[in-house]
């Protein structure tokens, strides 16, 4: 079996291929004779069906399946020949056509893309800013008391409603003295100042008692999600159904058990909530970290992508998108996706991927088992059963799989930070955790 590789541009190849017909004739007669001994006829006892009869009920699908194994075969042959990395499955055709030529073999041709030569550049004038924070009693402290509110009780006052205060209401909203679509609701409940509802829909109901009504104006952001109401001014009209103030739980044992400290010991539940707190913190300068290394090897590492890898990515993120809007109740059909909006994405995505597989191939960085179990152990820490979390994730290869590529992202991400410019920065702990 001949093969020929041809450079069609900088990534894209494609591969000549020439099969025997004499060969495939002979597998194809192989194979009918295996089958015959086993395959069941009417009338006929098991290994005593004619083989006329087993070609004429199964010659056309073995033909098809001896072919297509000797053009793989035979692809892949000449592929390992010429040290070629396939990106993306290759498209195959056939270029003879009716019967095969004089020299009795059938012609196919593979045309493909390979994987970019990675050369990453010079990582040392990278600069890489490792955050600094410290998690004093000062953060232990608000992180208490956002627990605490996150556990407050509600009761209804008498009183105008104020910053902080819940509050419930029925409301109808129109523009040019029309109905529009979500601008209607009963039994709203939210919380003033926090920022759910617009500014000027809260401040038209501060001040209010259970029981009012009032009418106001409400301007919509030009840039408003909904289209149909985007930059138009609004009148509502909305009746106050209650007002709520909250009152936080007590910073004594029982709000401790309800932290999951069983003793009730609020020294220990200050010990915990801090151990958590400096968990969180952490990942937040780890993701800080490696969202500055996967840019600066994007940066240092210029490749041009194989489009066949680039549009299955787009496609794989189109369906996740479309699932998550299903799981959110919605449906996809009345939200059509153009899947070039996932471009820029998925071009990173695969970017990063090639140049990560690359480094982890060239410095052996592939994680060691202890490395699985030691990321495996401190995912399962945050779970009732660990024991059990751990046996989960060895039943199955796909789950060990996306744990062994999480070690292997941290192996790479790692030998960058020893190739970089890093500098330690300091960083105040609300800036960190976003609350700033």
């Amino acid at each position: 079996m001949a093969a020929q590789v041809e450079t069609l541009g900088t990534l894209e190849r494609r591969v000549s291929v020439s099969v025997p017909v004499q060969e495939i004739d002979r597998r194809v007669e192989e194979r009918l004779k295996q089958l015959a001994r086993n395959v069941r006829m009417p009338g006929f006892r098991p290994g005593k069906v004619p083989l006329k009869l087993v070609l004429q009920q199964y010659g056309p699908q073995v033909r098809s399946e001896v072919l297509g194994d000797a053009v793989q075969k035979a692809l892949g042959d000449a592929v390992k020949e010429a040290n070629l990395k396939v990106a993306g499955p290759p498209r195959i055709e056939q270029t003879t056509s009716g019967e095969p030529p004089a020299a009795g073999a059938l012609e196919f041709r593979a045309t493909f893309e390979i994987y970019p030569e990675v050369k990453v550049g010079d990582l040392a004038s990278r600069t890489i800013e490792r955050p600094q924070v410290s998690v004093d009693e000062a953060a232990v402290e608000r992180t208490i008391q956002v627990l605490r509110k996150q556990r407050a009780v509600w009761s209804a006052v008498s009183r105008a409603a104020k910053e902080g205060d819940r509050i419930t209401v029925d409301y109808e909203g129109k523009i040019g003295g029309e109905r529009f679509e979500g601008g209607s609701a009963a039994g709203t409940a939210f919380v003033l100042g926090e920022g759910r509802m617009l500014p000027a829909f809260e401040s038209g109901l501060r001040g209010a008692n259970a029981g009012a009504t009032r009418t106001f104006d409400v301007e919509f952001p030009a840039d408003y999600a909904s289209k149909e109401v985007a930059g138009k001014t609004a009148s509502f009209s909305v009746a106050v159904a209650q007002v709520e103030e909250s009152s936080l739980p007590e910073l004594d044992a029982e709000f401790a058990r309800k932290l999951g400290i069983e003793d009730g010991d609020t020294g220990k539940m200050r010990t915990e909530v801090k151990a958590n707190v400096e968990r969180e913190a952490q990942k937040r300068i780890d993701g800080r970290i490696k969202e500055q290394v996967l840019q600066a090897v994007l940066d240092a590492t210029p490749l041009e992508l194989p489009k066949s890898l680039v549009e299955m990515e787009i496609q794989r993120l189109a369906e996740r998108a479309a699932a998550d809007l299903r799981a959110r109740g919605l449906k996809t059909q009345d939200l059509p996706l153009d899947p070039q909006v996932f471009d820029a994405v998925a071009r990173r995505r695969v970017a990063l991927g090639i140049i990560f597989a690359e480094i982890a191939r060239a410095e052996s960085l592939q994680p060691k088992p202890a490395q699985v179990r030691s990321l495996i152990d401190a995912e399962a820490q945050s779970y009732e059963n660990p024991g059990e979390v751990v046996k989960w994730f060895y039943m199955q290869p796909q789950r060990l799989s996306e744990i062994e590529s999480v070690a292997l992202e941290a192996n790479v991400v790692n030998w960058v930070l020893g190739k970089a410019n890093v500098i330690d920065k300091e960083v105040p702990f609300e800036e960190l955790m976003g609350s700033a």
